[in-house]
């Protein structure tokens, strides 16, 4: 048996933001100062609500905490996570333990997390990986007005993100046909809107991808890229290089239009700092999405992949 989840609803689309019905006394969580969430409440039209705008980037249990002890006394409707990662993750931790529905915003794409069931929150300064279906949104919404004003370098590391989950979630030995289906479609759309200049469609293409490869695993190329993330690469720049050389390896049949589409977005060949060996016995403690790899992978096999990619062989 295969199990599938995602949110009990998904809006989408042009104008979602704008149509989407809120609870009133719901109580908005966001990183932006005034200048930006005032603008992005009044697109939404929300009435009646509870406004916290001090998540901190990359969050940790405290900011949980603190959410909790403001405004469980003011007993919210449900909460919302409007922002990016950092904003949503705290809802999805926040909101189960104060028994709340959470809705799910997405200012920014790539990640897929209005989708999953995965948490990342720091416990003792450490970063951590959470998996439970609690995660789980209650409701998406899922729009492309915050596209306008976001840097290009951004967007570009957030397409080659969701086409990374979307192409590695597909080759996942933990997928099953409805996964590869929509890992499959989700590529299908994001290599058209960037080999046709269609950027419009990479939020659609985005949460498709997190519906895919959230029920399933990423895979080598991800992997990889944590030695580059490690030295301050954006994570979007490193898998340009570590999803291709893991599509090579892996001989998918993503390869030859993932590379071409990594070639129209333009960036720059990657570099290591670190000694290859040292960093492929990093690379072979990341189970979570070794194990998952189509094939069996060895250290030497990693060798090889940080070799190609710091040579620019892809």
């Amino acid at each position: 048996m295969h199990t599938v989840h995602i949110p009990k609803v998904i809006n989408f689309g042009e104008n979602a933001l704008g149509e989407t019905e809120y609870p009133k006394n719901a109580l908005v969580v966001t990183t932006v100062p005034p200048e930006l969430s005032d603008k992005w409440l009044a697109k939404m039209g929300i009435k009646d609500y509870l406004l916290y705008d001090q998540v901190k980037p990359e969050p940790s249990i405290d900011d949980v905490n603190t959410v909790i002890s403001q405004f469980k006394d003011k007993d919210p409707s449900v909460l919302i996570g409007l922002g990016g990662g950092s904003s949503m993750d705290v809802v999805k931790y926040a909101a189960p333990e104060m028994k709340k529905e959470k809705i799910l915003i997405p200012t920014t794409f790539g990640t897929g997390a209005e989708m999953t069931t995965y948490c990342v929150l720091k416990f003792d300064g450490k970063k951590k990986l959470l998996h439970e279906d609690r995660f789980l949104a209650d409701m998406a919404v899922v729009d492309s007005y915050f596209m306008d004003g976001t840097p290009e370098q951004v967007i570009k590391n957030s397409v080659c993100d969701a086409c990374a989950q979307a192409t590695e979630g597909y080759d996942s030995k933990l997928g099953n046909d409805l996964t590869r289906t929509l890992c499959k479609q989700a590529f299908e759309i994001l290599y058209d809107a960037i080999m046709n200049d269609k950027p419009e469609n990479y939020p659609y293409g985005s949460m498709l991808s997190g519906m895919g490869f959230g029920n399933c695993s990423t895979t080598l190329g991800h992997a990889l890229s944590y030695v580059f993330s490690n030295e301050g690469v954006p994570h979007g720049y490193s898998l340009s290089s570590c999803t291709t050389v893991a599509h090579k390896h892996n001989k998918s049949i993503f390869y030859d239009r993932f590379k071409e589409a990594m070639e129209k977005l333009g960036f720059d060949k990657l570099e290591l700092k670190a000694d290859v060996s040292e960093a492929a016995d990093v690379v072979m403690t990341d189970k979570g999405h070794l194990d998952p790899n189509p094939v069996p992978i060895s250290k030497d096999d990693v060798i090889k992949c940080l070799e190609d990619i710091k040579a620019g062989n892809l």
